[in-house]
């Protein structure tokens, strides 16, 4: 047992001697004090002798004393300094932030974005201008880029939607959500451009709920039938659709009118005013997320 520094210690425990004998000063005793006396802490007065004790003469040479059995000090415990236990260690948690008052800006909020529209309403381009102007990490998540992924046995969706190219289309929905579940665990934003139809429950919004989760914010873009075949007509390879596969898209994307969700209609902005507009979309949704 430990004690502070300068306080008496206890005398050793003799046979036939309480605890307390020979402890307390007499300064601590109640009662009166005898004339004359100090009335401070007196002197500890040396412990009475031990039994069949025979005290020698003024000058004569004291009789050895045995010595009193010590025990050795238990070790302290792994965890604790004396007798004070510590607390189990742990990183130290980083301050609470202050309730936030004004209006949340998507600009710094680390966020899931799903971006939806047809072939050509220029997803992809306002994705990427979007997280390249964040002013927090941010990643881009093309689910067409993933599904190409696959390179032998790719099942294009141009050859007709069957149970091979839906099988892909699932496979790289699940990959698409574990990576931003990854990047938002990091502290990094992330936005995902798809062409969800409201009509096809099969690879509709709820798959994308239920792999990113509930907090992913979803906006369609959907400018007009002659802007998104322009845009078509600029592109190559296996992006490129017909006319006819254009329309027919867009014409099943308007059915997210009235679906709740916020729509821009892109068809006179650039990519940069577009990302601004989608900046002002996603402020309102933070602050009122849509039901979906």
């Amino acid at each position: 047992m430990q004690h502070a520094v300068g306080s008496p210690l206890p005398p050793p425990h003799q046979p036939g001697h309480g605890p307390a004998t020979g402890w307390s000063p007499a300064a601590h005793h109640p009662g009166p004090h005898p004339p004359g006396a100090h009335q401070g802490a007196g002197p500890v007065p040396p412990p009475p002798p031990a039994p069949g004790f025979t005290g020698a003469g003024a000058g004569a040479p004291s009789a050895p004393v045995p010595p009193t059995p010590q025990h050795a000090p238990a070790p302290p415990a792994p965890d604790a300094t004396g007798h004070v236990p510590l607390p189990p260690g742990g990183p130290v948690a980083m301050p609470s932030a202050p309730p936030v008052t004004a209006a949340p800006d998507p600009a710094a909020t680390t966020l899931a974005v799903l971006l939806i529209g047809p072939a050509g309403a220029g997803k992809t381009s306002v994705a990427k201008y979007w997280a390249d102007h964040r002013r927090v990490p941010t990643a881009h998540i093309s689910l067409d880029d993933v599904r190409e992924w696959v390179r032998s046995g790719f099942a294009d969706p141009q050859s007709g939607w069957n149970d091979h190219s839906e099988a892909q289309y699932r496979l790289a929905r699940r990959t698409c959500g574990f990576a931003a579940r990854n990047f938002l665990a990091n502290g990094i934003s992330c936005i995902l451009d798809d062409a969800v139809f409201p009509d096809r429950p099969v690879v509709g919004l709820g798959g994308w709920k239920r792999h990113v989760g509930p907090g992913l914010l979803p906006v369609v873009l959907l400018p007009g039938l002659e802007i998104v075949l322009e845009r078509n007509a600029e592109r190559s390879g296996n992006r490129r659709l017909t006319d006819e596969e254009v329309a027919r898209i867009h014409g099943r994307m308007a059915g997210w009118y009235g679906s709740g969700l916020p729509i821009i209609d892109n068809s006179q902005l650039d990519v940069a005013q577009t990302a601004q507009v989608l900046d002002d979309v996603l402020a309102r949704s933070l602050a009122s997320p849509p039901n979906w």
